[in-house]
């Protein structure tokens, strides 16, 4: 046959003439800073033409220090790349990582294709405000106007977007501090609301809080000093003063105690004293000489200091009582002084009323040998207290209030009386001085209120209108006593009115008024009595009902005694002499039955003779 078919197998060998690929040169992937270690990502597949060994064998990734690439292949053999996590991002530290990834082939030389890894790390609110400072240090005069600017504070967030959002506030502080500052939520910016007053408190500790969009907050202080501005004048205040001068009063006799006192400090807290106008008198400036009174027992008065310019004992100070106005034993009975350190201690609580100064003589020696010395005069002053309550000297404290006393004294005054009428005077007097002692006159309580008033410094007591008919004919008037001290003392006074034209008049209505008041006592007296009786024997009564019944329903069985029912049954046999009880033989019995048993007993009793 001239014509023949051959079946020829021809194998075409591969050449790595193919690169792999990818299908895509860039890949872009977003990872949040807080992804734990070990998350994997895809990132895709590369493609290679070639087979067999030329083909797709595995990936590379550009060396860094958080991610590594791992080949997985799917079950028809394809091989795509995975990124595995190896540590913790901070985006704060790299925002975004370039990396490339590249695929290799098994050729020989292996050709490889390439693609661009974009990793952007989103933020996570890992980071909490940052003032630049922890303390902030600001000073302000205290004449500052509010809206005024006291500083401003910053604070930096190291997240971003809304993580990194700051915003200002003060925490928890006391409202009145909260009313004097102001603080800016945007910017930061702390103004002044209030004034402010170097007097009242000298500075001022603010907490500003920052807090970020996350909720995270940083805290900080603000130290405000308060400066002091001359705005305070001198206050003056009259401790003592001798408002009645004897003409031969020797000179350097204390005509007033008085207090200079400026609230402003340094140099605008210190004050002169000078007289304007011609007068013998002059002011002379005492540092620490008064005391107040009733002070307790050992309180320190002063401390007096001596200095020698000596050595050792030679050098060594003591102090003691050298004498004074009142002599040495005088003075050691208000004052003692400690040996070593000079300090003088009230030995009793003084009383201004008794004592109003006086002078100490203390002695500073050396230990030396001849010892030397030196004194120093210390002048007291003490200064009064309100400790005494006015004193009521007319109209007199009622005595009519006391069992069997004289009735209280009254006035008269006629109906015809018209408005500004003297019904009588309050006096009263105060064993203080100065304002302690100055009185005011009030009143408190009246029958008629609009019918009386009393002079606030007098003490007169005058109508304050005309008398009318329709005016009761007694009338109670109560004022009350008041001096100036703080906190202030007070009496009462009680003034008994009687509204007629003569004294004959007013008579009859006293009369009245003391038989109504015997009247009204008596019937008291009786009615309590009275009713004192009534409670006792309804007392009694119960006790004797209750304890009869107790006693009835505690009583034992009643025996009675059946002598005739024994004579019955007896008959003609019994003995004519038989009695219930005896009978004249060797043995004595009683026949008994009780009440509530049908059976009879004989009851013997130990044997006897005949009754």
């Amino acid at each position: 046959n001239p014509l023949n078919v051959f079946r020829v197998q021809v194998d075409i060998q591969d050449v790595n003439d193919n690169a792999p690929h990818f299908l895509q040169e860039n890949f872009q992937l977003e990872i949040n800073e807080l992804t734990s270690p070990g998350a994997r990502f895809a990132v895709g597949m590369a493609e290679d033409a070639d087979v067999g060994s030329n083909s797709l064998k595995g990936y590379e990734l550009e060396a860094n220090r958080y991610f590594a690439v791992e080949v997985k292949e799917t079950q028809d053999g394809s091989k795509f790349a995975e990124l595995v996590l190896r540590r913790a991002l901070d985006r704060e530290s790299e925002q975004s990582l370039r990396l490339m990834l590249t695929a290799l082939d098994g050729g020989d030389p292996p050709r490889s294709g390439t693609a661009q890894l974009w990793i952007n790390v989103t933020d996570a609110n890992d980071n909490p405000p940052v003032f630049a400072q922890d303390r902030y240090r600001v000073s302000l005069r205290e004449d500052a106007p509010p809206g005024s600017t006291v500083l401003n504070v910053s604070a930096s967030d190291a997240d971003a977007g809304t993580n990194a959002r700051i915003t200002y506030g003060f925490g928890k502080m006391p409202a009145k501090v909260l009313q004097k500052f102001l603080v800016d939520a945007e910017s930061g910016r702390i103004t002044l609301q209030e004034e402010l007053d170097f007097e009242d408190t000298r500075g001022y500790v603010l907490l500003v809080e920052a807090k970020d969009g996350g909720g995270l907050v940083a805290h900080c202080k603000v130290e405000v000093e308060v400066l002091d501005v001359n705005d305070n004048a001198p206050e003056i205040t009259v401790l003592s003063l001798s408002s009645l001068v004897p003409e031969d009063a020797p000179v350097g006799t204390v005509v007033a105690l008085l207090n200079v006192d400026d609230p402003d400090s340094g140099e605008n807290g210190q004050v002169s004293c000078e007289l304007s106008g011609e007068s013998p008198l002059s002011i002379v400036a005492l540092s620490g000489g008064s005391y107040k009174v009733n002070n307790a027992a050992g309180a320190l008065v002063v401390r007096v200091q001596a200095r020698d310019a000596d050595a050792g004992a030679n050098g060594r100070v003591s102090y003691w009582l050298a004498g004074g106005s009142a002599g040495a034993a005088g003075a050691a009975a208000l004052v003692s002084v400690e040996a070593r350190s000079g300090a003088l201690y009230a030995q009793r609580s003084f009383d201004y009323e008794q004592c109003r100064e006086f002078t100490v003589e203390v002695r500073a020696q050396d230990g030396g040998s001849p010892a030397r010395s030196s004194t120093a005069t210390v002048r007291v002053f003490v200064l009064d207290r309100n400790d005494n309550a006015p004193r009521v000297l007319w109209p007199a404290a009622a005595p009519g209030e006391a069992p069997g006393a004289a009735p209280a004294p009254f006035e008269v005054v006629p109906r015809s009386a018209e408005a500004g009428y003297l019904v009588a005077k309050v006096v009263a007097v105060d064993a203080d001085a100065g304002r302690n002692a100055w009185l005011s006159y009030e009143l408190v309580q009246a029958s008629e209120p609009a019918l009386f008033r009393v002079g606030l410094h007098s003490g007169e007591v005058r109508t304050s209108r005309g008398v009318s008919e329709r005016d009761a004919a007694k009338q109670r008037v109560v004022a009350v006593v008041k001096d100036h001290g703080q906190p202030a003392l007070s009496a009462t006074a009680t003034l008994h009115v009687v509204l007629a034209e003569s004294l004959q008049e007013a008579l009859p209505e006293l009369s009245d008024r003391d038989a109504v008041s015997e009247l009204t006592s008596d019937l008291n007296l009786i009615l309590v009595v009275s009713l004192s009786v009534v409670s006792l024997l309804f007392v009694f009564t119960v006790i004797f009902a209750f304890f009869s019944k107790w006693r009835r329903s505690k009583s034992p069985p009643i025996f009675i005694t059946s002598d005739k029912e024994l004579y019955s049954t007896l008959g003609s046999k019994a003995p004519y002499n038989y009695c219930s009880s005896t009978l004249p033989l060797p043995y004595s019995y009683e026949v008994c039955l009780a009440s509530e048993s049908g059976q009879k007993d004989f009851t013997f009793l130990r044997p006897g003779t005949a009754a």
